[in-house]
């Protein structure tokens, strides 16, 4: 990587333009390993097309009933929250092509990236409709509203907030995915899931060397942002009507939950970048990292006691039917 000292303002400050421009090889490798990596899927072929028949409405078919679907109910929910969370891609792909550019190997990752997540969207949507899994009047004015409402990051500080929040979201999104396709009780909905999981796994990594180059250049502002990014870390879908419901459903299903979210994602990537070991920091790196150790004590703790919760509610209902 060629680095560039009078990006700097001071000993540690770049600016975004700055950053961009110095990380742009880095992009560009991370893009070629990426293309290398990825393989090409169709959506069609992971939908039971053979399932299907007409609704009611104009082509006068049948209603839809919860019992017509083989998926789980937890299993519906977290693919309703996925779903509605992949239809706000025309959000997301404005959000990084103002923050990352739409020029040079940022815009062709924005571009290849936003092209990879939209196929996610449409197999999801075509699998819920073709096997009846979900409500598909609830599941449009859901959409509807939730579109409407647009979306905006929580982490726009900076380009480095941004990318490390990718870093962990992508990484929370396959997890989300995997798990879900497990507690489906569809293994047609499984493999499917498994497949996008794949995608956001590859993309996790694109973001996640992206940020431990960032560290190398800037690592006190690369420190402040991954704090800021774990003690703030919200799902991009958590604007979804009655999100808090079905989070705590899926929490209580083994989809994604505290446990999940500091052991199988936050950890796993803190980890990878050595960002509690690091050192060679000014005064601020330094606190950001203090600061980022004691939240994650607390967020363990916060954990702890969500499995010993989510252990005793097991078991009552263990004990009710057994009796």
């Amino acid at each position: 990587m060629t680095l560039d000292p009078s990006a700097a303002n001071g000993p540690d400050e770049w600016t975004d333009t700055r950053l961009l421009f110095a990380l742009e090889e880095v992009v560009e490798r991370e893009l070629n390993r990426h293309l290398a990596a990825a393989k090409d899927w169709m959506p069609h072929e992971y939908v039971p097309w053979s399932e299907g028949r007409d609704f009611d409405g104009p082509l006068g078919g049948e209603a839809w009933a919860p019992e017509q679907s083989k998926v789980s109910d937890v299993g519906r929910t977290a693919l309703v929250v996925n779903l509605l969370t992949e239809d706000n891609l025309p959000s997301y792909h404005h959000e990084i092509a103002t923050i990352f550019g739409r020029d040079g190997a940022w815009g062709t990752w924005v571009h290849r990236w936003t092209a990879e997540e939209g196929r996610h969207g449409i197999v999801m949507r075509d699998y819920l409709l073709t096997t009846r899994a979900v409500d598909p009047v609830q599941l449009e004015n859901f959409r509807m509203a939730h579109m409407s409402e647009g979306f905006e990051s929580d982490n726009r500080h900076s380009m480095l907030h941004s990318v490390a929040y990718v870093a962990f979201q992508e990484l929370a999104t396959r997890i989300s995915h995997r798990n879900t396709g497990r507690e489906s009780g569809d293994p047609v909905c499984d493999r499917m899931l498994a497949r996008i999981a794949t995608d956001e796994n590859l993309h996790m990594v694109f973001y996640r060397n992206l940020l431990r180059a960032a560290f190398e250049l800037a690592p006190d502002q690369a420190m402040r942002a991954v704090r800021d990014v774990v003690v703030g870390f919200r799902m991009p879908g958590h604007g979804i009507p009655g999100f808090e419901r079905a989070a705590a459903r899926m929490a209580v299903g083994g989809i994604y939950n505290l446990r999940i979210h500091h052991d199988d994602v936050v950890q796993p990537v803190l980890r990878n970048l050595r960002a509690l070991d690091l050192g060679g920091m000014g005064a601020e790196g330094q606190k950001a990292q203090e600061e980022l150790g004691a939240f994650l004590s607390g967020l363990d703790a916060e954990a702890a006691l969500f499995d010993e919760r989510l252990a005793a509610r097991r078991a009552r209902i263990a004990a009710r039917k057994a009796g």
